[in-house]
């Protein structure tokens, strides 16, 4: 079991540094090829994308990293269930604060990301460090 959590670990915070790089490829090499990313669209509706689109719009976005941001992320749980595990993520891509919910799956001996939902809001004004809760 140990072994699963540091490997989760290692995801999480590589996910964590692709998203203060906008690191497509990063992200790409932690997603099974067969990943969606959901979400609550701005029209209130729920949106799925297939993760190659969604990719597509990384390489498009600016960096936390190239505007200076400071960072603000957090690992607030790690769950195993054998071959399943859960990550939930909060991280900040200004102007918004994000939870991500990362579903994995062991595929042959290695965790791959299976399904991220994810939720945003307006960016948290206070200041805080970057913790590890879980």
């Amino acid at each position: 079991m140990s072994t699963d959590i540091d490997a989760l670990l290692a995801i999480a915070q590589k996910y964590l540094d692709a998203a203060y790089e906008m690191d497509a490829d990063g992200f790409a090499s932690m997603f099974h090829h067969s990943s969606w990313v959901t979400k609550i669209g701005a029209d209130g509706n729920v949106s799925a994308t297939p993760i190659e689109t969604w990719l597509a719009a990384v390489r498009r976005m600016k960096a936390p990293k190239q505007t200076g941001a400071q960072r603000r992320d957090e690992i607030l749980l790690i769950d195993v269930a054998g071959d399943l595990a859960l990550l939930k993520l909060k991280l900040q891509i200004p102007p918004r604060c994000c939870t991500d919910m990362l579903s994995c799956l062991k595929v042959n001996g290695t965790w791959k990301i299976a399904q991220k939902v994810m939720t945003t809001s307006a960016q948290e004004s206070q200041s805080r460090a970057k913790a590890r809760r879980f």
